[in-house]
């Protein structure tokens, strides 16, 4: 995750894994934790809605999502380039 400048804004690298709706992408990022205790590695997965107006990605590509004012229900998420 990454913070641009004083603004609460974060960056997200993940994979799109459905881009069945209309400029609307489903992103998985993952990310590594530590067990506090057992000091034992695992992976989280999560799910982002990200906005993607020219529908430019499309399952497997990696994309860079930034946070954003709220679209919709869910949609709180831009794609802002494909890797």
């Amino acid at each position: 995750m990454t913070i641009i400048g004083d603004k609460n804004i974060k960056e997200l690298i993940g994979e799109v894994v459905s881009d069945k709706m209309l400029k609307t992408r489903v992103v998985l990022v993952k990310s590594v934790k530590v067990h506090p205790l057992y000091k034992k590695r695992f992976v989280v997965k999560k799910k982002y809605y990200a906005h993607d107006e020219n529908n430019i990605s499309k399952v497997g590509d990696t994309v860079k999502i930034r946070s954003m004012k709220p679209m919709s229900k869910l949609k709180r998420w831009l794609v802002v380039e494909k890797m």
